[in-house]
Order: C-alpha cells, then structure tokens, then sequence
C-alpha cells in the first residue's frame, strides 16, 4: 500500500478469514488494532460484507486474546451507534436502532461492535474505538465519505439535502487509536468525531477551500430516494454501481449528531478545525486526480 511506503513496518498481506493466518500475524505481538473491514455502502454480493467485518472480526479478537496481548483497539464506527431523534445527540450508551434502516455495512459493523463488547466482558482487554465520517489526506480509494469531496470537485453534487452528520480528521481519528491503547478503558467504547455540520454546511467548507461557485440547490428528499431507486435498479440488471442507494439515501436526510465529549475528556483526542481537514483533503484529491 502505498500510504505505508517510507514506514519501518513489516508487512504481512492475509484475508482476515483465515483463521490461521490470523493467528500467525497476532502471535507475539504486544498490542492488536483491528482495522480491516469492507467499507462499501453496496455490493452486488453483501455476503462478503458480513464474512469479513463479523466474522473477521471474531477472528482476529479470538486470536489476540489466545496470543496473550496486553491490548487490543477494535475500530467500530458511529453506524454501531445508532440514529438518534430529530435535534439530539447520541453518545456511546445509546440504545442501537438501525436494523432496519441500515445497510450491510451498517449491520456488520452494529455486529463486529456487538462481538467486541462481548469479548470485553468475557475478560478480553478489548478497547473500542467508533469513528465519524473521516476526512483528509491519503484516501485513495476513495472511501464513501471521501467521495463527498471528490464528486463536489468534479461538479457532480447536483444539492444538498436536509439531513446532517459528524465530521472528523483522520489524523484525529488515528489519534484517538492510539491514545485508546494509552488512555482506554477496557471494555469502552470511544466516539471519534468532532464536528457536527449539516451537508449544506459541509458542502459550503468544501466549495471555499476549492474556490468553487457554492452548492445552492436544496434537493427534496422524494427525489433524492426516488433517484437511489433507480440507479439500484439499473445496477441490478448489470449497470454501474450506484452513486446512492435507497438506505443511503434516506439515511442523508437524517440529523445523525453525536456526543463526542468522551473521547476528548478521558483520551485527550484533538479536535482539527473542519476548514483545515477540508483543505488538505482538497488539495490531496487535486494532487492524485485520476
């Protein structure tokens, strides 16, 4: 990979369902983060989707905890959080309810967090680490939120909806990782966000760090489902991925704000201004447009 080029790392490339390579990889290791995951909001084949971040994920907790290691930081994700009402904030003990809005990412990762919680409990010196939409430098696939800015950079946001989410530096949420395995509670869970913005605002930062006209249109929220429809249906019969789907879709027209005080108050997780994390997100793109 090339975000690792430069770095004294020993690199070992294994499927994390496999349980003996797993099992190799932890063997004598003082410390596991488990980041892997599939971060897709659609695949023609989700099954893949769940063997992966659950059944993954029991692996690789599995093995940590029969290698004996003094830590391990388990990446879940503010999905595993769940949606909180209109004009409130959730935090780490809020009650998950979005089973049947979620997608097959959205499950999983509810899943793996479960599954973390679970080993925690039965001893296992498990800290959990749930990330907001991440933004910045070295996103090369890009991830679903990445593309938020690469498609404003294109011209392709056609609007903005109603709807609100939680913004973070990935070098803060990279951060807080680290400080979860200095600082962590076994058996806790750690929001990693910092910035709770509406799309219209979110949109606004990315268009003036860009010195793009700004994204005026407000779209209704019919049209933008009726849209992720259609371009499911159109990838069902063998066409492009869709740009949005239904349960995205919807999901962008909710307030989805969070309590991130945790994090800051018992780790010392930074908080990077959103215009900063922007700018260098927009220059990075601009860099390594394909």
């Amino acid at each position: 990979d090339a975000n690792l080029t430069g770095l004294e790392v020993e690199r070992l490339t294994l499927d994390v369902r496999d349980r003996a390579g797993v099992a190799a990889a932890v063997r004598g290791c003082d410390v596991v983060y488990h980041l892997a995951a599939i971060y897709s909001l659609w695949l023609p084949d989700e099954s893949i989707i769940y063997d992966v971040n659950v059944e993954g994920t029991k692996n690789v907790l599995g093995a940590a905890v029969r290698a004996g290691v003094r830590r391990i930081v388990h990446t879940s994700s503010i999905a595993a959080i769940g949606v909180p009402p209109p004009g409130e904030l959730a935090d780490e003990t809020f009650v998950w309810n979005h089973w049947k809005g979620g997608n097959a990412y959205i499950r999983s990762k509810y899943l793996s967090d479960r599954d973390a919680q679970r080993f925690a409990a039965d001893g296992a010196p498990v800290v959990i680490v749930c990330p907001a939409f991440p933004f910045g430098e070295r996103d090369r696939g890009p991830t679903p939120t990445g593309r938020f800015i690469v498609e404003a950079l294109a011209g392709r946001v056609p609007g903005y909806t109603d709807g609100g989410f939680c913004a973070v530096d990935v070098d803060d949420v990279a951060a807080c990782h680290v400080l979860a395995e200095e600082r962590g509670r076994v058996g806790q869970r750690y929001l990693a966000g910092s910035h709770n913005v509406t799309y219209r605002e979110f949109y606004g930062a990315v268009t003036r760090a860009a010195g793009l006209p700004p994204i005026t249109r407000k779209l209704p929220g019919r049209a933008v489902v009726a849209g992720a429809w259609l371009m499911e249906q159109v990838a069902a019969r063998g066409g492009p991925p869709p740009k949005i789907t239904v349960k995205a879709a919807r999901y962008a027209l909710e307030q989805v704000w969070y309590d991130c005080s945790k994090a800051r108050r018992e780790l010392g997780m930074p908080c990077t201004p959103l215009d900063d994390t922007i700018a260098r997100a927009v220059r990075w793109f601009r860099d390594h447009a394909r």
